[in-house]
């Protein structure tokens, strides 16, 4: 069971550097990948605060999580894209992240 915890956080960062390297023909270190996965969570510690504060299991929640979510995700493609020179793929990128980035706020809300 702990093994499963210590080892969760990893598996976004290392799912999304297998995808960027097999997109890309430059490729990205593992170093950057989690680096702009890391930067962009901020705006899920944003909704963490604030679900802190607020309850965030109704309609206000759903729209500010994905508000949050949808910057999040809009944020580490745009960095991703513009360090791999992949501009006509930014939705191919944005996919997995928002993925990622739900998951967070779903553990956020609930």
């Amino acid at each position: 069971s702990s093994g499963i915890n210590a080892e969760w956080p990893l598996r976004p960062g290392a799912s999304m550097y297998t995808l960027l390297n097999l997109m890309s023909v430059n490729g990205v270190s593992a170093s950057i990948t989690v680096s702009v996965l890391g930067y962009c969570m901020l705006p899920m510690c944003a909704l963490a605060a604030i679900s802190a504060l607020l309850s965030l299991k109704g309609l206000f929640g759903v729209i500010l999580s994905i508000l949050t979510v949808s910057w999040a995700a809009f944020a580490s493609s745009k960095l991703f894209v513009s360090v791999l020179a992949m501009y006509d793929q930014q939705p191919l990128v944005a996919y997995p992240c928002a993925l990622m980035y739900g998951i967070f706020a779903v553990l956020t809300v609930f």
